[in-house]
């Protein structure tokens, strides 16, 4: 149960961490899978897709712009910083490859039964 609250007391935490922008269209494809699981249950499994192409961009930005950061300083930078960066990409990646888990489920859930 603690382990269950820490969880969802850092949910706000890691949403920002991700980028406000990224997460927010992540959110808004997450909102659209589930209505489209009730009105167009045939197009989830493409929004999940979508979701998972829209992380694998903005992690490949990210660590595009953590690159051009460490160039821009001559590689005098330490590496706890590196890395706390590359979490922060990785926060993406991981909620895009939520909601394409959460559209297969609902997709193996809806498929029509023999």
């Amino acid at each position: 149960m603690n382990t269950l609250f820490i969880l969802l007391s850092s949910l706000p935490q890691l949403f920002m961490e991700g980028g406000l922008f990224t997460m927010s269209i992540l959110t808004v494809i997450l909102v659209g899978m589930l209505f489209a699981a009730w009105k167009a249950p045939a197009w989830v499994k493409e929004i999940g897709i979508a979701a998972l192409v829209v992380s694998i961009i903005s992690l490949g930005f990210g660590w595009y712009n953590a690159a051009s950061a460490v160039e821009a300083v001559k590689g005098e930078i330490s590496p706890y910083l590196i890395w706390s960066g590359l979490k922060c990409g990785i926060v993406t990646l991981v909620y895009g490859l939520i909601i394409y888990l959460v559209s297969l489920i609902i997709r193996i859930i809806r498929k029509p039964r023999l």
